[in-house]
């Protein structure tokens, strides 16, 4: 036979899944609060935005210092192989 719960035990675990529902509800709602504030912040003016002029000469220089056959520590220590040998490999004989 079935055991049937007294009313009480009823009601208990009706508003034990109320209060749940409810703090679920709540979670999302503060969650989605969060999420809109952090979408309307400002968009980045163009004072702070990368301009391409910089970022083009910053990789030319970067470029320029990787070339450098004295500024390859790993090539030095002989853990890996330097550029001009990996450049050289690469171009055909002629």
């Amino acid at each position: 036979m079935k055991s049937v719960a007294p009313p009480s035990q009823t009601m208990q675990r009706v508003k034990v899944g109320m209060v749940g529902l409810a703090a679920v509800v709540l979670l999302i709602g503060l969650a989605s609060a969060i999420f809109s504030a952090a979408n309307r912040e400002r968009p980045i003016t163009a004072a702070g935005a990368p301009q391409a002029a910089v970022v083009a000469n910053m990789t030319i220089a970067n470029s320029a210092q990787a070339a450098d056959p004295a500024n390859e520590p790993l090539a030095e220590l002989g853990v890996a192989p330097s550029a001009a040998e990996s450049n050289a490999a690469k171009e055909p004989a002629r």
